[in-house]
């Protein structure tokens, strides 16, 4: 099982957002998808409470021993991939999140504050020896700040594509219970969501490539 990590101390970045739309386009390429919650705010589970469909699945977690036996438990299940969601803060709870990551995405705003936001979890990912990168979320359609977001983030670490633009639909689906993919099928939203989700799933299968060789080497 892959375990992707949405993390940034940066509040309103996106990151619930983010999570329910790669969730959901997952889910579209018919892989088993599940979320753990480690948000007290509860985002991802009011969501879910209003889709009114079984999947994916949620289990909200307080602790750090809580996020392992949630994983443990979906892994026995089946579950291909588990989002962890965490909250806009530096806790235990994020950390553990990080360290259990095989990749996790920081969403950052084309601001310097959302940027400036980031270091302090690029040095705890860096710590803990994980990959990560970074997506451009709510972004304008372009313009100088864009650019400039765009040069400061790929001098800090690795940025993901495409940038996710500012569109009501983000919004509009998430109040509806749905994933943007199924709630504005054809929009650029959710064209932009399923490129993302393949920039994921491709990053997810190169670093599990990558864990094996290094293993073969090392048993060699």
């Amino acid at each position: 099982m892959y375990v992707l990590a949405l993390v940034t101390q940066k509040g309103g970045s996106g990151k619930s957002t983010l999570a329910v739309g790669l969730a959901v386009a997952g889910m579209e390429t018919n892989e088993r998808v599940a979320f753990v919650e480690a948000d007290p705010q509860g985002t991802i589970s009011k969501w879910k409470e209003r889709r009114g469909r079984p999947y994916p699945r949620v289990d909200r977690v307080a602790d750090p021993a809580e996020i392992e036996r949630a994983l443990s438990r979906l892994e026995a299940e089946g579950i291909w991939l588990a989002i962890v969601d965490t909250a806009a803060t530096s806790n235990a709870l994020a950390m553990h999140a990080i360290a259990r990551a095989d990749l996790c995405l920081i969403p950052a705003r084309p601001s310097p504050a959302d940027i400036e936001a980031a270091i302090p979890t690029i040095i705890a990912i860096r710590r803990l020896k994980r990959r990560f990168a970074f997506v451009l979320n709510q972004t304008p359609p372009r313009g100088c700040r864009l650019t400039e977001a765009a040069t400061s983030l790929n001098s800090l670490g690795v940025l993901a594509l495409p940038y996710v633009g500012q569109r009501n639909d983000h919004q509009d689906a998430l109040g509806a219970g749905l994933g943007v993919t199924e709630f504005a099928h054809e929009g650029r939203a959710s064209e932009e969501i399923r490129e993302l989700w393949r920039w994921v799933l491709k990053k997810l299968v190169e670093g599990s490539f990558d864990h094996e060789q290094h293993a073969n080497r090392v048993a060699g």
